[in-house]
């Protein structure tokens, strides 16, 4: 019988890893994957935990995933489990067979080749490069009383109309890396993720545009930042910016908002002094419409009953909609430690984000955040 430990543990020897380096890299206790590689199910407080972290292993190893856990399941009622050829990346095989048959081809077809495709190479390449040089022009805002959501870059500027109605007062965005930077006047301004800024952009005491972040990547700033931009109001109170839910018409159909509360009024559930990926487990304990998504990837939804599991890894956040949220069992994996959550009550429709955001005091907290 084929064994998925045996499958982890070749592979991870393969990548020259020490368990104490894959530990480190993963964030996955030691103990846990020498469990998983000796199939020591019995370490694990429960099957949502097995199943959370052999995907994350499987995942950082370049293994197929869903084989290993249907090889896992198989192994645990005594099934015939999938062959081994089938869990591992086949190497290409019919190199030199295709060389061969592309080499004929080349021979009968250069005629045509030399005909449709390198006359017309110049003409594809100016269009090709007008296409990059369209997405890599830097883009303007501006503002015309009414709030903006928009994904910055950057290079982008933004334009606020000066006092004296004269002109516009640029800031330019410097970076996107783990933070949203913004070059103004006054200095530069850093928005953490999560977080929402009234910035002071000319230095004269009074926050002239109040900037919320809602999604950027720890680590690669060329995906930008999803951001709300909204024009201080001097005279108002408090001022509370929104996100939308979802993307495009989606959002638009169904007009959900989610209000940004104040650090304070959010369970945390988790801190840490770095943000790191974490996992969601949801064990079904009776039927329930859900639907999740993951960062910034597409919405999932599906019926559920009872007995089904979900294991999500997240980098920065997990948002679900449930039509009765009492008919779920969610546990956050974060770091070493596993945290239960009870978020609803019977035949309750909850719509909630568990997502990483950065305190005042620089640490980074896990929390749950309740979206009306």
């Amino acid at each position: 019988m084929e064994s998925y430990g045996q499958i982890l543990r070749e592979a991870r020897e393969e990548k020259n890893l020490s368990v104490e380096k894959a530990s480190s890299l993963t964030s996955i206790n030691r103990q846990y994957i020498e469990a998983l590689e000796a199939e020591e199910d019995g370490i694990f407080p429960g099957e949502p935990y097995l199943i959370g972290f052999l995907r994350n292993y499987s995942d950082f190893l370049g293994t197929n995933t869903d084989a290993l856990i249907n090889l896992y399941r198989a192994v645990k009622i005594q099934e015939a489990p999938a062959p081994r050829e089938l869990l591992e990346k086949k190497k290409p095989v019919f190199l030199v067979p295709l060389l061969f048959v592309l080499c004929v081809a080349l021979l009968i077809g250069l005629g045509l080749w030399l005909y449709f495709v390198v006359l017309k190479v110049p003409e594809r390449l100016a269009a090709q490069a007008k296409i990059v040089e369209e997405k890599s022009k830097p883009h303007q805002y501006e503002f015309d009383g009414n709030t903006q959501d928009v994904r910055l870059y950057v290079g982008d500027q933004i334009l606020l109309p000066a006092e004296n109605g004269e002109g516009a007062i640029v800031l330019t965005v410097s970076s996107t890396k783990g933070a949203l930077s913004v070059l103004t006047p006054a200095g530069t301004q850093v928005v953490e993720l999560s977080e929402e800024r009234a910035v002071d952009v000319t230095g004269d005491g009074q926050p002239e545009i109040i900037f919320y972040v809602s999604d950027v990547d720890m680590h690669d700033g060329s995906r930008g930042a999803e951001t709300r931009m909204l024009l201080k109001d001097k005279d108002a109170a408090s001022i509370t910016a929104t996100i939308s839910v979802g993307t495009g018409s989606e959002s638009e159909a169904r007009g959900d908002e989610i209000a940004v509360a104040s650090a304070g009024s959010r369970p945390v559930i988790h801190t840490d002094n770095r943000a790191y990926p974490f996992t969601v487990n949801i064990v079904f304990r009776g039927p329930c419409v859900f639907r999740y998504r993951s960062d910034s990837k597409d919405v999932v939804d599906g019926y559920y009953k009872s007995g089904d599991t979900i294991s999500v890894s997240n980098n920065n956040g997990f948002r679900l909609w449930a039509s009765n949220i009492n008919a779920m069992k969610i546990q956050v994996l974060a770091g070493l430690n596993t945290y239960d959550l009870e978020i609803g009550k019977a035949g309750e429709v909850v719509v909630e984000d568990i997502k990483w955001v950065r305190d005042n005091d620089g640490m980074y907290r896990i929390i749950v955040d309740n979206v009306d």
